[in-house]
C-alpha cells in the first residue's frame, strides 16, 4: 500500500514540476527538436490527440482523413513561418484549437468528413506556422520532417486510444474531451 502510495506521490510530484521547454533547434540538432517539439508542450499534446480520438468517434474514413488533413495544413503553416508570413493570433488560435478539439471529442460531434477535415485544417495552420516560428536557423526540412513525424504519432495515439476508449461506451471518450478543455483552459489562464 505504502509504495502504491509512494508512486502516485512521485507521479503527480512529475505532473506539477514545471513543464519542459522546446529544445532549442540551434543546439540540439534540428531533427531530434523537431521530434521533440509536440512531446514537450501540452498545448500540442492535447490538441493533437484530441483529433485523433475525435476522428475515432467518427469513425470510416475520418480515420485517416481528419489527422492526415492536420498534417497537411500543419506543414503548409510551416512553410508560411518559414517563408517569412505572418498569420496574426498564432498563439491564441493554437490554445483555441486545445479547447475546441476538447469540445468536439466531449460533445463527440460528427460532422461530414470533409467538414472535419476542414476544421483540423484551420487549426493546424496555426500549429504549423508556430513550428515555424520557433525554428530559428536550423535546418527546416529536418525540422519540419520531425515534428511532422511526432505529430503522426501523436495523432495515431489518439486514434489507439480513442478506439480503445469506445469499447466502454460513448461517455469515457467524451470525459476525456472535458478533461482536454480543462487542460486547455488551464493552459490559457494559468
Amino acid at each position: 500500500m505504502l509504495k502504491r502510495i509512494s508512486l502516485t506521490a512521485a507521479i503527480f510530484a512529475a505532473a506539477a514540476a514545471p513543464a519542459f521547454a522546446h529544445l532549442n533547434p540551434e543546439e540540439h540538432g534540428s531533427m531530434m527538436a523537431g521530434l521533440s517539439h509536440p512531446l514537450f508542450g501540452a498545448d500540442h499534446i492535447l490538441a493533437m490527440v484530441a483529433v485523433g480520438i475525435w476522428a475515432s468517434q467518427i469513425g470510416g474514413r475520418a480515420l485517416w482523413a481528419v489527422p492526415a488533413a492536420f498534417v497537411g495544413m500543419m506543414a503548409i503553416g510551416f512553410a508560411l513561418a518559414v517563408s517569412g508570413i505572418d498569420l496574426p493570433f498564432v498563439e491564441p488560435a493554437i490554445l483555441a484549437s486545445v479547447i475546441g478539439l476538447g469540445l468536439l471529442v466531449a460533445a463527440a460531434v460528427r460532422l461530414p468528413v470533409a467538414a472535419s477535415a476542414a476544421v483540423v485544417a484551420a487549426f493546424a495552420l496555426f500549429h504549423g506556422h508556430a513550428h515555424g516560428g520557433e525554428l530559428g536557423t536550423a535546418g527546416a526540412l529536418q525540422f519540419g520532417l520531425g515534428f511532422v513525424m511526432a505529430t503522426a504519432g501523436l495523432h495515431l495515439a489518439g486514434l489507439g486510444l480513442g478506439l480503445a476508449l469506445n469499447r466502454f461506451g460513448p461517455v469515457v471518450a467524451r470525459l476525456v474531451g472535458v478533461a482536454t478543455v480543462f487542460g486547455g483552459a488551464a493552459i490559457a489562464f494559468g
